[in-house]
């Protein structure tokens, strides 16, 4: 199976963080950015990176950027080079576009020239947090950092009927537990059976985990990834 093939343009912490994320999971990534130091940085971790100004046409033409399955768009300083860029990338046909943005004057302008998703990723991080702590049978993973993430998981077999503090989950894996969702029957007031949602946020030592209960964990993603593993 062929590897997708993505290009990531500003190498900013969000930038960087995309396309090492990317590389990770067996992408081919060209990353592209103005400074030297930036790309020296991701150079070993990715497929290529360059420095080059993807303002100019003959640039992103050179670097082959038509073939490319799907090109982020990560400056984050310069609105006017983002909108450039993202104008170059949508007449040389690169089949999908994604624009960090910086405002909503910029996302309005990359959306009409066609960028396929205008994102802006502190908004969309709070967002999906929100989703994963309130919405049912949903089982997420997200980045808080290069170090840390939060992670929503089924409660392992071997921790039913033992408290917080008797699962050891922080000495035995280093991770905190920050919310468990928890869906019990009940009867409406019509008399119906139905399921009710309870989420204890901070649940004490104390608190005991069930079967089908959904743990909100945070930690560092080695430390994470040990939990997932049991």
């Amino acid at each position: 199976m062929k590897k997708r093939q993505f290009a990531v343009i500003g190498l900013g912490t969000f930038g960087s963080s995309v396309a090492r994320e990317l590389a990770s999971k067996n992408a081919q990534v060209l990353a592209i950015d103005t400074v030297e130091e930036k790309v020296k940085d991701i150079t070993p971790y990715i497929t290529q990176a360059v420095v080059a100004d993807a303002t100019e046409e003959k640039v992103l033409r050179s670097l082959g950027i038509s073939d490319i399955d799907c090109a982020i768009v990560a400056i984050g300083q310069s609105m006017e080079s983002s909108i450039m860029i993202t104008l170059l990338l949508k007449e040389l046909g690169v089949k999908s576009i994604i624009v960090k943005s910086v405002s909503d004057l910029h996302s309005k302008i990359v959306a009409k020239l066609g960028a396929d998703r205008v994102i802006f990723p502190e908004y969309e991080m709070a967002k999906k947090l929100a989703e994963s702590l309130v919405s049912p049978n949903i089982l997420e993973e997200i980045e808080l950092s290069q170090e840390f993430n939060i992670v929503e998981m089924v409660a392992p077999k071997n921790f039913w009927g033992k408290s917080i503090r008797e699962s050891e989950i922080r000495a035995n894996f280093k991770v905190d537990v920050i919310a468990i969702k928890r869906h019990s029957p009940t009867i409406t007031d019509e008399g119906q059976s139905d399921i009710k949602e309870e989420i204890a946020i901070a649940p004490g030592g104390e608190f005991e985990i069930r079967e089908n209960d959904i743990m909100v964990l945070v930690g560092k993603e080695t430390d994470l990834d040990h939990l997932k593993e049991i």
